[in-house]
């Protein structure tokens, strides 16, 4: 019997983690080096052009957080939805639509009874019209068994119409200072809106990652088929994703009837491609299967700080859209390569 002591050779499942999964954890956090990086650029040419502050000054936060509340709104909900292997198109005039009809709802309201039940009535209405487009786009998908991208664009058309139509072609104004005050008021020093919304995103990031909602959600994105075996009502759950999305841009439409004062029919017509923007530049898998609520608000505050930061600095604000569209490319290959890496372990 030898007297030598065997010697242990560390491999990469003993001596910690491979060097692909460290780079896989770290593309998962793209959208917060996104963001770093971006207030890096921008506090730099503040301090050296102007001899301020980017990051510190309050009303710089303030103002991107603003920027940031209506697309943040819509992309919760389609964060669930593209998780699940979905997208939903319609979400821009879903939130017109609903802008238009809490303002239409809030001035009918406004002639019989006093002015704050009279926003109640307008926040209602908003919210329940913005129902009727999730319940349709969730029955074409589930039961009609129309591709979400199809189903949903039809969807875009509908709720567009619609909006303009109930608008007469034009901008809805309301005269009701409790909606003006839900909209433009603080709290602690805080707007209103940017409070409505974190107490969303908490509310949102708990339904995903602690309920069996978020569970099944996960399940039906990573395998529908496997999610029928484990005994998932797969179309009933899809029926809810497009509900819940479409609730999430009714929100964001009265939010935007109460910081305008007014209903748009285009209040959110812009914000679709940052809506969907947001959710992958936070770490989304457009095959499903991945995504987190608080990797969205990452993506949201890097689209908010792209646009806010561009006019700061000065350039043209046509510039955003080239720059949204180059951090959407690059999130795409990142997550292409985080598939990758995530397949070596």
């Amino acid at each position: 019997m030898s007297g030598h002591t065997p010697v242990q050779v560390l491999t990469p499942q003993t001596s910690g983690r491979s060097p692909s999964r460290w780079l896989a954890s770290i593309a998962g956090m793209r959208a917060w080096l996104f963001l770093l990086l971006l207030l890096a650029v921008f506090e730099s040419w503040a301090r050296i052009s102007y001899g301020a502050s980017f990051v510190l000054s309050a009303h710089n936060a303030q103002s991107i957080a603003v920027f940031a509340v209506a697309p943040l709104l819509l992309a919760l909900g389609e964060t669930f939805v593209i998780i699940a292997g979905g997208i939903d198109l319609s979400v821009g005039f879903i939130m017109g639509l609903s802008a238009v009809v809490a303002a239409q709802g809030a001035n009918l309201a406004a002639s019989v009874v006093p002015e704050f039940p009279a926003m109640l009535a307008g926040i209602a209405a908003g919210l329940l019209v913005s129902l009727v487009p999730g319940l349709v786009n969730g029955a074409l998908i589930s039961r009609l068994k129309v591709p979400p991208f199809i189903g949903t664009l039809g969807m875009y058309g509908v709720a567009r119409g619609a909006a303009f139509l109930l608008a007469a072609g034009t901008t809805v104004p309301v005269a009701n200072g409790w909606f003006a005050a839900l909209g433009n008021a603080r709290v602690a020093g805080f707007p209103v809106v940017v409070v409505i919304a974190a107490v969303f995103v908490l509310l949102m990031h708990y339904m995903l990652s602690q309920t069996r909602f978020g569970q099944h959600t996960y399940a039906v994105g990573a395998s529908e088929q496997a999610a029928l075996r484990a005994g998932i009502g797969v179309g009933r759950h899809t029926r809810r994703l497009y509900l819940l999305s479409a609730l999430c841009a009714g929100l964001g439409g009265v939010l935007y009837t109460a910081r305008f004062t007014a209903g748009a029919a285009q209040a959110g017509e812009p914000l679709l491609l940052d809506s969907i923007a947001a959710v992958v530049i936070g770490g989304a898998s457009l095959f499903g299967g991945s995504g987190t609520i608080f990797g969205t608000v990452a993506g949201s505050l890097v689209i908010a700080v792209i646009q806010y930061g561009l006019v700061f600095i000065d350039v043209e604000p046509f510039w955003q859209f080239v720059a949204v569209g180059v951090v959407i490319i690059i999130s795409v290959l990142v997550d292409q390569t985080q598939r990758r890496l995530g397949g070596d372990g």
